[in-house]
């Protein structure tokens, strides 16, 4: 039986060795590696809004047998599972919506587990439901409305709604690898007219003088981080007005995790013009930051989407993940897929107000992949044998 369960502000007093004992090595963004680099570059903190509070539970030699990624948010940016709606409503009830508390990994809209447990524990499943009762007490003790849990696995977020937590569904642009040998196998699959328009696609990309290297390890100089944090600061001012990702986060990051963080550097008269920032997981890859300073046409669908395909089936990879949202996506070869988060709204009003919310939203999202997979798949149609 577990000793005791507690919270931390800070990655380190759990330390890596039994972080990573919970996390495992599937999934980069739920690594101490990771997440240690968030914190000590100052990307998030209480400052930017994103204070770490990390729930862990342990056994009673004082080991930890599982944690749950924990922050005390200040406003609800960088999260992709929008609940604006439900904060604007409860604040003019009279309400006090924020700060509250979530499960993610910041800024980033990867799907993962959130209920780590050691990966010798007998009975995990008994550690996730002491963290979830652990979870659903925070809220009450510490004055909090709403507890979130988000991009967690479908399996999590059944154990949470079992518990008293609303699930709910949003959709993602996956790309899978059908033991593809190369990027021509994968067009062979495409119908025709989708097909025809990648190609047309990536063969302007290069006619207008673009090449593109994988940058990888060693191969990632100080020069290419300096080059893709300008892109990215460039990217978050114009469109979030928000830059949370420090400098230092991308020199911590490379001494960390460099042998699984992958950089698409696009070049034109050997300058360095666009970038694409990928990580490694044991069958997935995971397009997250891009920016540029080129607004050419088909730029970002070259750098994101088509050199990830290549990366993945290079690789032996299952999947790439690229980001959120994006139903342009669906024509380059990435299909809808379900993610999943649950919930625990603690007033009761805004409970059934967030929960009839959550009924309507999920039939418009099963209702939305069905169709998108029926209507515009850009796969050609397997004939069913006579």
């Amino acid at each position: 039986m577990p000793a005791e369960i507690k919270t931390v502000t800070d990655i380190h007093t759990i330390g890596q060795a039994q972080w990573d004992k919970c996390a495992g090595t599937d999934n980069p963004f739920v690594s101490f590696a990771f997440l240690s680099a968030m914190e000590d570059s100052a990307s998030t903190n209480a400052q930017t809004g994103w204070q770490p509070f990390h729930l862990v539970l342990n056994d009673e030699a004082g080991q930890a047998i599982g944690i749950v990624p924990l922050y005390v948010k200040a406003h609800s940016y960088g999260e992709y599972v929008f609940d604006w709606s439900w904060a604007e409503a409860y604040e003019r009830a009279g309400g006090k919506y924020y700060p509250k508390l979530q499960s993610a990994v910041p800024f980033s809209p990867v799907p993962g587990p959130r209920l780590l447990v050691a990966n010798d524990h007998p009975d995990p499943d008994s550690v996730r439901r002491i963290l979830i009762d652990g979870l659903a007490m925070l809220p009450e003790k510490l004055g909090m409305a709403t507890l979130h849990v988000t991009f967690c696995h479908d399996d999590e977020s059944r154990l949470m709604e079992d518990a008293g937590f609303l699930r709910r569904s949003g959709i993602q642009y996956h790309w899978h690898n059908r033991d593809y040998q190369n990027f021509d196998d994968f067009l062979a699959a495409l119908n025709s007219r989708k097909r025809k328009n990648l190609r047309k696609e990536r063969k302007q990309v290069l006619e207008a003088g673009y090449r593109f290297e994988s940058l990888r390890g060693d191969d990632l100089k100080p020069h290419h981080w300096d080059r893709f944090y300008h892109f990215y600061r460039d990217t978050s001012d114009r469109k979030w007005g928000q830059a949370y990702l420090t400098r230092t986060f991308f020199d911590l990051l490379h001494e960390r995790v460099r042998d699984r963080t992958v950089l698409v550097a696009a070049f034109r008269d050997d300058e360095m013009v666009a970038g694409a920032l990928n990580l490694i997981g044991n069958d997935t890859l995971y397009g997250r930051n891009w920016g540029t300073i080129d607004r050419t046409p088909l730029l970002h669908f070259e750098t994101c989407y088509y050199q990830a395909i290549d990366i993945a089936i290079a690789h032996g990879l299952k999947t790439v993940e690229a980001g959120a949202q994006g139903e342009h996506k669906i024509q380059r070869g990435y299909e809808p897929v379900i993610t999943h988060s649950a919930h625990l709204i603690a007033d009761p009003g805004l409970r059934r107000a967030v929960e009839q919310f959550l009924r309507q939203e999920q039939t418009h999202i099963a209702q939305d992949r069905d169709y998108i997979l029926a209507e515009h798949s850009p796969y050609r149609k397997v004939q069913a044998p006579d």
